[in-house]
């Protein structure tokens, strides 16, 4: 069909979606889109002034050069903008809506305290040093921990310490953590392996990646030791924590060997670690397994506080703690990395490890006068 003579011709052919007969300037590559900023919102311009084809219409362009009659075909588009392709719910009003407004105060509320760097393991160092204090509250004033044997810890390099676990609720790596953080020549960083079961419960797991655990793996520990980290490790597992007040400072079979594997695959010192104290935190007199089945939990424990007094119950008592760092043990040259496939020989290294932790528990025991005063 042909366009009548008397009709002018549009200077560009074009016309606005939905809108019949919008003239675009002939110079419309110059135009600017303030306006149209103002009716949208800068962020639907795209940084670059024009509103997006196929959502908002074509594209709309950049420059209004100083002319009147520019500016009034501008004021003409404009118009029809606002009348047929305005959002069914503009910008500027979402802006001042009550929930956004309480939400960026949320966000900034909730990141005021987090690190613009947090590790590949999900160490978050502010959250770590704020954690600090409460930390050193229960290390100094709580159970008092005299810690024996620091220069046993190599001041830089790889190490892995062996230590026994106890206590129903597993204080005894945070204990470890801090006195070599606060007390060791180096103040060296220590990385603790965490059971899988303690990322069970809500909050609690975050909570201590973000303060330097470690989620308990091969691969894992592989990779804090071939960066020369320290590592601690807790061969008897839940066991350990599991074990009831009869059977306190009695240590557990330690799995199969996985650290000293671990040691002859990364050529890391051993570093055996003995705790007393741990085990009166919370003397675990019974437990219920078939309720922490469904609560993915290895056992529900049963204290003299806990759950007689509910919450409180899980607050641990203030018994004297001891931490003794023995003298590292450097496995022989000739044992290579393809010695951890000798199930003999893991063997029987684990339980030199094992049977060395267990006399140094023992003579911490002899030396103790009471629960309470170490």
């Amino acid at each position: 069909m042909s366009r009548p003579e008397d009709e002018p011709e549009s200077p560009t052919g074009s016309t606005l979606d939905g809108v019949p007969d919008a003239e675009v300037p002939a110079d419309a590559a110059d135009l600017d889109l303030d306006p149209i900023a103002d009716v949208y919102g800068e962020e639907f311009l795209g940084g670059e002034a024009v509103v997006p084809p196929g959502d908002y219409g074509p594209p709309i362009p950049s420059r209004l050069p100083d002319s009147e009659q520019v500016s009034s075909e501008m004021r003409e588009l404009e118009r029809r903008v606002r009348a047929h392709m305005t959002p069914a719910f503009p910008v500027e009003p979402r802006r001042r809506l009550p929930l956004r407004f309480l939400w960026k105060r949320y966000r900034k509320l909730a990141m005021r305290d987090r690190s613009d760097f947090v590790d590949e393991f999900g160490r978050d160092p502010l959250q770590a040093a704020r954690i600090a204090p409460l930390l050193d509250f229960l290390y100094r004033q709580y159970f008092r921990v005299e810690a024996v044997g620091l220069d046993n810890i190599p001041d830089h390099g790889r190490a892995l310490l062996v230590a026994n676990h106890s206590g129903t609720l597993p204080y005894d790596g945070a204990m470890v953590m801090h006195a070599v953080r606060s007390e060791h020549p180096s103040r060296r960083d220590v990385r603790p392996l965490v059971e899988d079961f303690v990322f069970h419960f809500p909050y609690l797991g975050t909570f201590i990646n973000r303060i330097g655990g470690v989620r308990a793996c091969q691969e894992n520990a592989t990779r804090l030791l071939e960066r020369d980290q320290l590592v601690v490790v807790f061969p008897e597992g839940a066991k350990g924590v599991g074990k009831l007040y009869k059977e306190r400072y009695k240590l557990q079979r330690f799995g199969r060997g996985g650290f000293v594997k671990l040691a002859l695959r990364t050529r890391a010192t051993i570093v055996p670690v003995a705790i007393v104290g741990a085990e009166e935190t919370h003397p675990m007199l019974s437990k219920i397994t078939w309720l922490a089945k469904i609560l993915g939990i290895p056992y529900v424990p049963i204290t003299p506080t806990f759950p007689l007094l509910g919450p409180l119950g899980l607050l641990p008592l203030p018994s004297k703690w001891t931490i003794h760092f023995g003298e590292p043990i450097d496995l022989p040259a000739e044992y290579g990395p393809e010695a951890a496939d000798d199930r003999i020989l893991v063997g029987r290294l684990s339980e030199n490890v094992r049977s060395r932790i267990q006399s140094m528990i023992g003579t911490i025991l002899g030396d103790r006068r009471s629960v309470l005063l170490g």
